[in-house]
C-alpha cells in the first residue's frame, strides 16, 4: 500500500528511537557495591564477581564495580576512586589476604581511628557512598553484629540496597531492626539476606513466595548445620559421640572448640531468621536450645572437653538405639512453629536433638547437608524440601552473587 512522505518520516523517526533505545538497552550499566568482610566468603565473592564479567554483561546488561573492600578496621579502593577497584587490584587484595596481610597494611588503606567504634566507621562508609554512589549496593561478608547500623542506613536511603551473608545482624539485633531490614514494604527490592540461613540454598527466597501467596506455614524443620549433620550420620553409622566429633574436628569441620557446634546456637540463629522472617516477633533469647554436651562441660578448656567427650558415648548410644527400636534416627533440628491461624497458642522455636522416621526427608538426610521442610496450607501432606550443600566459602559467595545480580535488576 502507498504511504505518503509524512507517514514515511514518520515511520523512520520511530524507527530509529527504536534503534536507539535498543543500543541503549544493551549497553552495560555500572553497579556498585561496597563489600564489607574480606575474608573467606568475601574473598569467595570477589573471584565469583571477576569470574562472572562475561555473564554478567552478556545475560543481564551489568558490571559490578567494587568501590571498597571494607573490614572493621580499615576500608580499601582503587587507585581510580571513581571507578571502583580493577581486577588486578582486586587479585591482589585477595592474594594479601590469603597470605595473612591485614587490609589495614594495603597502600592507600582508610584506617579506622582507634578510638571510633567499628559500627560508626563501617555506617561512616555507608554514608559517605551514598552521596558520591547513590545506586550502591552494601554487601556484608563478615561475622559481627557492628555492621547493622550500616545495613539499616543502606534499607532505608533512597536508591541504596544491601545484601548480607552475615547472620548476626539478622538474629542477634533486636526484631525490631529486622522488620525495618526485611519487613517494610520497600524491603523485597532493596535487601536480600539468603546466604545468611542456607549458604546458596534458596530457603528464604522458597518461603517469602510461599508468605506472599498467603500460604499459611504450619511448621518449619530443617537441619542446618552440616557439622551436626555429619555427627548424627555418623551416630547412625554406629560410631561413638566423642569418635565422631574428634574425627569432624581432626576434618576442619567444626570450630577450634566444638563446644561453638554442639551448643547449637549458630541453628538457632538460622531458625530465628525463618521465624523472623514469617513475622514471628522473637529474640535470639526466646529460642528453646538443647545443646549436645551436658553443663559440667561447658566450663572445661577445649582439651579436657574432648577428653570428657566419652562420658557421654554410653547416653547417646541409647538414644540411637532406642530411636532405631522405632524405625527412627536421630538428627539434630530446628522446628519453627507459628501461631495458629485461629490465633490459638503463640507458636514456638525449639532446637535440639529429635528422632525422626528414618524415610521422612529429614530421616534420609546424611552427611554434612543442609535440608529445609516447609509445611503450610497446600504443602500439607507432602512438604516443600530444599535440600543441598549449605555450607562453604564458595558455595555462601554464590548465594549472596545471586541476591546481588538480582538487586541490581530490581528498582525500589
Amino acid at each position: 500500500k502507498n504511504m505518503s512522505p509524512t507517514r514515511r518520516a514518520l515511520l523512520a523517526a520511530s524507527l530509529l528511537r527504536a534503534s536507539a533505545s535498543t543500543m541503549a538497552t544493551c549497553e552495560t550499566r555500572t553497579v556498585p557495591f561496597v563489600l564489607v568482610g574480606a575474608g573467606g566468603v568475601g574473598a569467595a565473592l570477589l573471584e565469583a564477581i571477576v569470574g562472572a564479567r562475561a555473564l554478567h554483561k552478556a545475560r543481564y546488561g551489568i558490571r559490578f564495580s567494587a568501590l571498597a573492600v571494607c573490614d572493621s578496621s580499615a576500608a580499601v579502593s582503587g587507585a581510580d576512586a571513581a571507578g571502583g577497584l580493577s581486577d588486578a587490584e582486586i587479585a591482589a587484595l585477595i592474594a594479601h589476604k590469603a597470605s595473612g596481610g591485614k587490609l589495614a597494611s594495603q597502600s592507600g588503606a582508610v584506617v579506622r581511628p582507634a578510638e571510633q567504634d567499628a559500627s560508626v566507621f563501617l555506617e561512616s562508609l555507608v554514608d559517605k557512598y551514598s552521596k558520591e554512589a547513590p545506586d550502591t549496593i552494601v554487601v556484608d561478608c563478615s561475622a559481627t553484629d557492628a555492621t547493622v547500623p550500616a545495613l539499616l542506613k543502606a534499607a532505608t536511603t533512597a536508591n541504596m540496597r544491601a545484601a548480607s551473608a552475615n547472620k548476626k545482624p539478622f538474629a542477634d539485633s533486636s526484631f525490631r531492626n529486622f522488620r525495618e531490614l526485611c519487613l517494610a514494604p520497600t524491603s523485597p527490592a532493596r535487601v536480600r539476606y539468603e546466604s545468611s540461613v542456607g549458604a546458596g540454598l534458596p530457603v528464604i527466597a522458597a518461603l517469602a513466595r510461599v508468605v506472599s501467596a498467603h500460604d499459611a506455614v504450619t511448621l518449619i524443620s530443617g537441619s542446618f548445620s552440616g557439622t551436626l549433620g555429619y555427627v548424627m550420620s555418623g551416630l547412625q553409622a554406629g560410631e561413638s559421640f566423642s569418635a565422631v566429633v574428634g574425627k569432624a574436628k581432626e576434618l576442619g569441620y567444626t570450630e577450634p572448640d566444638p563446644r561453638d557446634d554442639l551448643g547449637g546456637v549458630d541453628v538457632a540463629r538460622k531458625a530465628l531468621i525463618l521465624a523472623r522472617t514469617l513475622g514471628m516477633a522473637l529474640e535470639l533469647s526466646d529460642v528453646v536450645v538443647e545443646p549436645l554436651y551436658t553443663p559440667e562441660l561447658a566450663e572445661l578448656s577445649v582439651p579436657d572437653f574432648l577428653a570428657a567427650l566419652p562420658t557421654l558415648d554410653a547416653a547417646f548410644a541409647a538414644k540411637v538405639a532406642a530411636a532405631a527400636a522405632e524405625g527412627k534416627v536421630l538428627r539434630y533440628a530446628a522446628n519453627v512453629r507459628p501461631p495458629a491461624a485461629d490465633g490459638t497458642g503463640g507458636g514456638s522455636l525449639k532446637v535440639g536433638l529429635v528422632a525422626v522416621p528414618a524415610s521422612s526427608p529429614l530421616g534420609t538426610l546424611s552427611g554434612s547437608d543442609n535440608l529445609v521442610e516447609i509445611y503450610s496450607q497446600w504443602y500439607a501432606a507432602t512438604p516443600l524440601v530444599l535440600r543441598g550443600a549449605g555450607a562453604g566459602a564458595g558455595t555462601t559467595a554464590a548465594g549472596v552473587l545471586s541476591d546481588m545480580v538480582e538487586l541490581a535488576n530490581t528498582r525500589g
